[in-house]
């Protein structure tokens, strides 16, 4: 087993325990921040910049004037709609650990892998009666690939699953680093048009579409399909991304996942527009069920959902 560096830290912004989703049986995911994509519909916008970031919730605000005090930047004003300026917030987080009413939440924190372990333990009897396990997730969690390593390396020591939600996109020392010591891959494919996908992402796909093989090859790998109106959701695509799927060793299954606005109001307590706007709605689960027959009719096995 190789060594593990429990000192190693990155910024967590969140630890869910108790998922059925994200992988087989009861499992806790572990939200790395970062991501190097902007993709307009994501549902964890917090954890699109790597510093911690402040939340702020209008309705449990009691204009108390305790943040202001606490905010050493003056990123606070009690005039701002959204109370936080976050071009100077410094994501400290004093303003979140001196708020009475809970309207300040600080997303992010550094912790070392000895300290995240120690949280997961706490569902150690979970994973081995249900089959569960850990699940690193983001952000794309490869942005901290260093941390992540040493994470994963970590869970495998306890003998526990492991799992990545990741969209691929990073360099090759970062694949080749991680996914050694990951069980299970759940890798998203956008688009397969380059230009779609850098209008809907802010990158191009060719890096995501080169790691897919990498990663086909250390892990084994499902293929999962943020499925949007008016950006992949027809046939043709479904058609392109399964063809592509063939392509990658060991992989035989896609997940459709429909689009959802769940995310949509951390963007308001964020101080930002949501960037989808309102006008594309849920996918059609008549939808969904073809896309899903298109991709097994390719020879594949596919799933609504994940």
């Amino acid at each position: 087993m190789a060594s593990v560096n429990y000192k190693a830290d990155g910024i967590v912004f969140d630890i869910q325990r108790f998922s059925v989703h994200d992988g087989p049986g009861i499992r806790t995911i572990v939200f790395l921040k970062g991501c190097p994509l902007s993709c307009l519909w994501c549902s964890n916008p917090e954890s699109q910049k790597l510093a911690p970031v402040i939340l702020f919730q209008l309705d449990k605000c009691a204009g108390c004037g305790q943040c202001l005090r606490a905010c050493q930047t003056g990123a606070i004003s009690l005039d701002a709609p959204n109370r936080v300026d976050h071009a100077r917030c410094a994501g400290c987080g004093e303003c979140a650990g001196v708020c009475p009413m809970g309207a300040l939440v600080l997303k992010g924190e550094r912790m070392t892998v000895e300290k995240v372990v120690s949280v997961l333990k706490k569902d150690t009897v979970t994973y081995r009666k249900s089959g569960g396990g850990i699940t690193i997730s983001g952000g794309e969690p490869l942005v901290q690939w260093a941390f992540a390593t040493e994470l994963l390396k970590a869970c495998k020591a306890q003998g526990w699953h492991t799992a990545m939600e990741t969209t691929g996109c990073a360099g090759a020392d970062a694949v080749e680093a991680v996914f050694p010591y990951v069980d299970l891959t759940l890798l998203d494919i956008k688009s397969m048009d380059p230009q779609t996908h850098k209008r809907v992402t802010g990158v191009t796909p060719e890096v995501i579409h080169r790691n897919a093989a990498r990663i086909a090859r250390l892990s084994q790998t499902v293929i999962r399909v943020p499925t949007i109106p008016t950006v992949n959701a027809t046939d043709e695509d479904f058609v392109r991304i399964s063809d592509f799927a063939k392509t990658l060793p060991g992989v035989d299954t896609i997940h459709v996942l429909p689009y959802h606005t769940y995310g949509e109001n951390k963007y308001a307590l964020m101080g930002k527009d949501y960037p989808m706007g309102g006008d594309i709605r849920p996918l059609p689960p008549e939808d969904a069920a073809r896309f899903q027959r298109i991709v097994q009719a390719r020879g594949l096995r596919c799933t609504v959902g994940g």
